[in-house]
């Protein structure tokens, strides 16, 4: 079964507080493009993530706001940056490193929340069903363009109605495969 890969470019999810600490009591965030993931958009607002050593400016935050806020990077963005940032789960940011966000109206400084996402797909229950996977899953996943194929391991399958069917990887891992577009999960 082939699969659409994505690139993910490091990002921002904010909380409603955080988003209003950033860019001003009220804010709302607006639409510039709606993304694959069905209600999810990347906004028109961005931001700076500072770390130690230095900083990323014009970050986009992607919407809608979410519980936590937390920052994805590919592991060179963060140590770019100086930040040790643990391969993680969306939504898993316990214990992971910090940093501060700068926005027009103000900043935010987190204690935890910058992760380098792990490597995962999407699937809808009748996608999963069709390839013989479920929820949490570990794969591989076969991709890449002439001279870049690679076999991507440890790729957890996330299971939901309300996801689209796709592959997420980084900017590290999207430039060693040379960009794909597809994918193929292997067992």
């Amino acid at each position: 079964m082939k699969i659409l890969v994505e690139t993910s470019a490091r990002h921002v999810h904010v909380t409603k507080e955080d988003l209003e600490k950033l860019f001003g009591q009220g804010y709302e965030l607006t639409v510039k493009k709606e993304l694959s993931q069905p209600g999810q958009y990347a906004s028109n607002e961005r931001v700076t993530v500072v770390g130690p050593k230095k900083a990323l400016p014009n970050v986009s935050i992607l919407g809608p706001v979410r519980s936590a806020t937390q920052v994805e990077l590919s592991l060179t963005d963060a140590r770019s940056i100086g930040i040790v940032a643990p391969v993680r789960e969306s939504g898993d940011i316990a214990g992971s490193a910090g940093c501060k966000l700068v926005g027009p109206a103000g900043e935010v400084e987190i204690s935890e929340g910058v992760i380098a996402a792990k490597r995962h797909v999407h699937m809808t229950p009748e996608d999963a069903e069709k390839a013989g996977v479920k929820d949490k899953d570990i794969v591989k996943v076969a991709t890449g363009n002439e001279g870049r194929k690679v076999v991507f391991d440890d790729v957890v399958i996330r299971v939901s109605e309300k996801f689209a069917t796709a592959m997420h990887i980084d900017t590290d891992e999207s430039n060693a495969a040379g960009g794909p577009n597809s994918g193929e999960i292997l067992r």
